[in-house]
């Protein structure tokens, strides 16, 4: 099993930065990929990024890419997500994630482990 502890979210004023974390423990040798998704109320559960757990590849959704950036510590068992430049519609309850089969997946189904959620709210 794979346990994810993510925080940092937070109510915040648009044009703002905020920086979310995870942390993988448990099994984490079986991760591949680490991601965040995020879910605003009333619309579906849609991928934001995701960072391979020791390579150097990343992804990220068309809406967040020239504004979020996703990294992780040297263990590969934390991964952050740097927030930039946020709008009203950054809105959501942000997910971690994890997935155990080789190769990189934008969809929910293909992550196994996730977390509990962390709130990010942008508002004036």
């Amino acid at each position: 099993q794979v346990r994810l502890v993510e925080s940092g979210g937070g109510l915040v004023q648009p044009g703002t930065s905020l920086r979310l974390s995870c942390r993988a423990s448990g099994l984490t040798a079986r991760v591949s990929f680490m991601g965040w998704f995020r879910q605003a109320p009333g619309k579906e559960r849609e991928f934001v990024s995701a960072i391979h757990r020791t390579l150097r590849a990343t992804a990220y959704a068309d809406s967040v890419q020239d504004r979020f950036s996703i990294s992780k510590d040297k263990t590969g068992n934390s991964i952050f997500l740097q927030m930039n430049n946020l709008t009203p519609e950054d809105t959501a309850l942000y997910y971690c994630a994890a997935r155990t089969s080789p190769g990189l997946s934008r969809s929910r189904e293909d992550y196994s482990y996730w977390g509990q959620g962390t709130q990010v709210t942008v508002s004036s």
